[in-house]
C-alpha cells in the first residue's frame, strides 16, 4: 500500500511504463479546460448513457488523474465505481478531484484482479500506451459481466505520429479497423465505431507538420506541449467546433476520419 492506495502491481508503480509520471501534474491542469478533453468527456458520458443506460458498476482502466471517471461518477448513481491506474502519482491526483464513492486501485491493465464483476468498462486513450494492447482488451473482457459494455478511445492514423506521441510513450496510432479487429479477437461485438475530432483533422495535420519541422534541436516535451498551450479565445472557438461535432455524433453521425477513434463494444455471449 502507498498513500492509502492498494498496490497490485508494485514493481511497475510510477516507473516510466507506458507513460512518464512527471507529466501528470501538467496534464491534470490541461484536462480541466482544454477543448479536446472537454469534448471527449462529453462524448464518453453520452455513449455510456446510450449504450449502457442500466449499468450499475463501472471500471476505468488507466484513469490518469481522474478527469473522465469524475464525469461518469457525477452522471448517475452507481453501486460500484472503480478507477485503476498503474501510477500511484496519477491516483493521488484522482483522489483530489473524484467523489468519495470512487474507489482507486493501482493495477496493471494486463492483469486485472477481477472476474465478471462490472457492467461497464472504459479505457480512454490508454491502449496505445501498452505494447500488449490485446492482453488489456482480453483482461477487460474478463472483468465484465455477461453482456457488459466496453468503451475505448484511441489516437488513430499513423501518419499523424508526432512529438506528442513520443512524449506520451505511445506504442502506436491505430489504423482504420485495427481496434475493432483486436476487440473482436478479444471476445467483443462492435456496437458503434466512429472517428472524432474529425472536423479539426486538417488543422491537426498542419499542427503535426509544423511540429515535425520546428522540433529539430528543441526540447521534444516543449514541442509536444504547444498543442495544449493555446489562447483562451482559440480554445473557446475550437470547443464550439468540436461540441457541434459531438452533437452530430450523438444523433448518429459516423465520421470516416479524425484524430481519434471511439468504439463501443459488447462482451460476446459465451466469453
Amino acid at each position: 500500500m502507498q498513500d492509502r492506495i492498494v498496490l497490485t502491481a508494485p514493481a511497475l508503480a510510477d516507473t516510466v511504463s507506458g507513460f512518464d509520471p512527471q507529466d501528470f501534474d501538467y496534464l491534470a491542469e490541461a484536462e480541466l479546460h482544454h477543448f479536446w478533453f472537454v469534448a471527449r468527456r462529453r462524448l464518453i458520458v453520452s455513449l455510456a448513457a446510450k449504450y449502457a443506460p442500466s449499468a450499475r458498476s463501472f471500471i476505468e482502466v488507466g484513469c490518469g488523474s481522474g478527469n473522465v471517471v469524475k464525469a461518469l461518477a457525477e452522471a448517475r448513481s452507481w453501486d460500484r465505481i472503480l478507477a485503476t491506474e498503474i501510477h500511484p502519482t496519477g491516483l493521488g491526483l484522482a483522489r483530489l478531484r473524484t467523489p468519495a464513492n470512487v474507489e482507486l486501485l493501482q493495477a496493471d491493465g494486463r492483469h486485472l484482479p477481477f472476474d465478471s464483476t462490472f457492467d461497464l468498462a472504459g479505457a480512454f486513450d490508454v491502449l496505445e500506451h501498452v505494447a500488449e494492447d490485446e492482453a488489456v482488451m482480453a483482461g477487460i473482457n474478463k472483468v465484465l459481466s455477461r453482456g457488459g459494455i466496453f468503451i475505448a478511445t484511441v489516437p488513430q492514423h499513423p501518419f499523424l505520429w508526432g512529438p506528442a506521441d513520443e512524449v506520451a510513450h505511445h506504442e502506436r496510432r491505430y489504423r482504420k479497423g485495427e481496434l475493432e479487429g483486436k476487440l473482436r479477437s478479444a471476445g467483443f461485438d462492435i456496437l458503434f465505431s466512429t472517428s472524432y475530432t474529425a472536423i479539426l483533422l486538417p488543422l491537426m495535420i498542419l499542427s503535426r507538420l509544423v511540429a515535425k519541422r520546428s522540433g529539430s534541436g528543441e526540447d521534444i516535451r516543449a514541442v509536444a506541449r504547444k498543442e495544449f498551450e493555446i489562447s483562451g479565445r482559440l480554445n473557446d472557438l475550437l470547443l464550439r467546433i468540436v461540441s457541434m461535432e459531438v452533437s452530430l455524433t450523438e444523433r448518429g453521425m459516423r465520421w470516416p476520419a479524425g484524430g481519434s477513434r471511439v468504439v463501443v463494444a459488447r462482451k460476446t455471449e459465451g466469453t
